[in-house]
């Protein structure tokens, strides 16, 4: 035996499945600067009114106990909010660990699962853990989904699962809610939408819960309602596929300080108007400003991001990634690595301060190039 081998065999990672040592896994390096631009984050918290409330709320119950068994009061609000039974709504920490479940019920080895290129990479890792087979469907040439490739690769492959990201992260693109339509009722596949961002932009694919069976809708907290830090999620689906998709859930998933605080937001959506409406507002804006600027094309987006691409010439992605966060304390995201998206990056809407930081940066880097 290699000295290798042995120690794989005394650390126990031969027995991680060979699929899964040959993955990369996902993750983001950590920077401190003052203008954090990265990560789809609301710039704006929660009120402190209402982060009072719940403070209190949650002081004054035990923590000695579990939480209940399913957060009955945040489900039945979900349910109302959304106009659809309870029985079909679960919650999970952050709506990752919703995907996660719904891929974990139904991938086995060898299924193919239809997720567009490029998207979120999370799709495509969670099919690979689970040893399933991930078949790609390209975006446009100016990045927008072109639907009904789906339902033909899905057919053709014959998919357990499709996954689309609407709008998409990280081009903003969207799919419209008849095409989903399309989608459902073309193919024989569980059509999975997630809709992260859904409040800054295209259709609510959840509309067609009651016409469509194997449809299954992903929301989350952590963006327009500004609670990334906490992790909540959600699922809408019919009540025989939640049940199937509770059993790879975590028992207790969602903590008492997360469920309050979703409950909180959920009660007082009137909270969260003004800071959408400016995400949208900054997010015109900054293509727009983009637009102007030589040697740059962005992306029209309907989330609360704008992708770019920038030429090599006289200033590449890399260099000005690197000065933006080096010279001038902001950071974006390098997405150059995903498919189709060769020198682009992607940088989120900020607060007005943190816009303005952003583009003037980004004009004294190009023009004094």
């Amino acid at each position: 035996m290699s000295e290798a081998s042995e120690q794989e065999r005394r650390s126990g990672i031969d027995r991680i499945k060979p699929s899964v040592r040959r993955l990369g896994g996902y993750h983001l390096a950590e920077a401190h600067v003052p203008v954090k631009l990265n990560q789809n984050e609301s710039p704006y918290d929660l009120p402190e009114p209402l982060k009072r409330r719940v403070l209190e709320e949650v002081a004054a119950r035990s923590w000695n106990r579990y939480p209940g068994f399913v957060p009955s009061a945040l489900v039945g609000a979900i349910a109302e909010r959304h106009g659809c039974d309870p029985e079909g709504v679960l919650t999970g920490n952050g709506s990752n660990e919703l995907i996660q479940a719904v891929l974990a019920v139904t991938v086995t080895p060898g299924a193919a699962v239809v997720v567009p290129e490029p998207t979120f990479s999370l799709y495509a890792l969670l099919t690979e853990v689970h040893e399933g087979r991930v078949v790609p469907v390209p975006l446009r040439g100016d990045l927008s989904y072109e639907a009904a490739k789906f339902a033909e690769t899905t057919r053709r492959e014959e998919a357990v699962v499709v996954v689309i990201c609407s709008p998409n992260n990280p081009t903003g693109s969207v799919v419209s809610r008849e095409e989903v339509r399309r989608l459902h009722d073309g193919t024989d596949a569980l059509i999975v939408v997630d809709h992260a961002y859904l409040e800054f932009g295209g259709e609510d694919a959840g509309e067609l819960l009651d016409r469509c069976p194997r449809l299954v809708v992903l929301r989350t907290f952590s963006k327009a309602m500004g609670m990334a830090g906490l992790r909540a999620g959600y699922l809408l689906t019919s009540p025989e596929l939640a049940r199937e998709v509770a059993k790879a859930k975590l028992p207790y998933n969602l903590n008492i300080f997360t469920e309050r605080a979703a409950l909180a937001v959920l009660r007082e959506p009137q909270a969260l108007g003004e800071p959408v409406e400016a995400l949208r507002a900054a997010r015109d804006r900054i293509f727009r400003e983009l637009e102007m600027l030589s040697g740059i094309h962005p992306y029209r987006s309907e989330a609360n991001f704008v992708l770019f691409r920038v030429a090599r010439d006289p200033v590449g992605h890399a260099e000005l990634f690197r000065r933006l966060r080096d010279e001038h304390g902001v950071l974006i995201r390098d997405v150059s690595h995903y498919p189709m998206l060769d020198g682009c990056l992607r940088v989120s809407a900020g607060n007005g301060e943190e816009t303005d930081a952003f583009l003037s940066a980004t004009r004294t880097i190009l023009e004094g190039s």
